[in-house]
């Protein structure tokens, strides 16, 4: 089967239409008022996933550490991807399954918000992060495909989108988290 430009981006429209009833995408507005809330307090926005998803939560941090679309100050977002030494110090003496449980340990003590972001809702490392952020009473954020899988009884605010096709769920993330971005920073950036 060959797969054309048009297929693919009628399949990610298609997948855009949906989204607008879908329930779990009308949480989005909900996730934004808890990490503005959250955020507006000095407490910190923790960000994780693995693969594509890694690389969404450290673009995640980059727009909202550094700018989106407006000059203000830093937002205190800490992407739990990327730091290196953490992840390989925490994986080769431990589990790769607890390397994000064990930042947000170090990062949440005082609250905040996690936002894990699975394609599956099943990555390991993603739950036991939402596992110990429960037991530290930091507000989780899943933002997963359709069910969102383990983590949806894990989330405070479950964001699942309509598919169950790891490259139109990103798609669908990407829109939804520059949404996020440009409401954090447009309500950060007056205060």
């Amino acid at each position: 089967m060959t797969v054309t430009i048009n297929g693919h981006l009628r399949e990610t429209a298609e997948a855009i239409e949906r989204s607008l009833a879908h329930p779990g995408v009308a949480n989005v507005d909900k996730a934004c008022a808890a990490i503005i809330g959250l955020l507006s307090q000095h407490k910190p926005l923790m960000v994780c996933g693995n693969g594509g998803s890694a690389s969404d939560a450290m673009h995640i941090a980059g727009e909202l550490v550094g700018r989106f679309q407006r000059e203000r100050r830093a937002i205190n977002c800490i992407c739990l991807t990327s730091n290196a030494a953490v992840l390989t110090a925490w994986a080769n003496d431990y589990s790769y399954e607890t390397v994000f449980a064990r930042q947000v340990e170090a990062y949440g003590r005082n609250g905040g918000v996690l936002l894990g972001i699975s394609t599956s809702g099943n990555s390991a490392n993603v739950v036991e992060a939402f596992k110990t952020a429960r037991a530290l009473s930091v507000v989780t954020v899943g933002l997963t495909g359709e069910g969102g899988g383990k983590l949806a009884p894990l989330s405070d605010i479950l964001i699942d989108v309509p598919s169950r096709r790891t490259p139109i769920i990103q798609q669908l993330h990407i829109c939804i988290y520059h949404y996020l971005c440009e409401r954090i920073e447009a309500a950060l950036a007056t205060s």
